[in-house]
């Protein structure tokens, strides 16, 4: 199964879209998918029901903070290059979809209790951040396999 089915299934299951972005990358590198379900749950739905950065971008901006981050003190390149592939992960998203914050995208504050019920009837999240999450894992792989 390729990484955007699988983010795809993990979401079908009930996990966030930051979760379901992370965990599709994780064994990659090592990582435990139980851990990484955890590190991830609190970035979905705009951070907690916030509705800021979307959960499948922020599960991207990890995997690439996994990948490409920053650990040693002595390394003055990777912190500066990391930031460049966020940069070029958010354009990339942006022009696919129009944003990287939620509440743009999915035309609901989900910070507004109101609001988030309404989303929830409509079913927003399993269409649109359906999307999303396979739209972020395609944008990693092609950011990946150029670098």
């Amino acid at each position: 199964m390729n990484k955007a089915d699988y983010a795809v299934e993990l979401f079908n299951k009930g996990f966030n879209c930051s979760q379901s972005v992370f965990c599709a990358f994780c064994g990659d590198f090592g990582v435990d998918a139980k851990i990484s379900l955890k590190m991830a749950c609190s970035f979905g739905a705009g951070m907690g029901y916030m509705g800021e950065a979307c959960g499948a971008v922020t599960g991207a901006f990890m995997v690439l903070g996994l990948i490409y981050g920053r650990n040693d003190e002595e390394d003055k390149y990777s912190k500066a290059r990391n930031y460049m592939l966020v940069k070029d992960f958010a354009s990339r998203f942006r022009k696919l979809n129009g944003s990287i914050n939620c509440k743009e995208l999915l035309k609901y504050d989900l910070s507004d209790e109101g609001q988030l019920n309404a989303a929830r009837q409509t079913d927003v999240f399993t269409t649109k951040c359906l999307k999303y999450v396979k739209d972020a894992v395609e944008i990693l792989e092609e950011i990946i396999a150029e670098n």
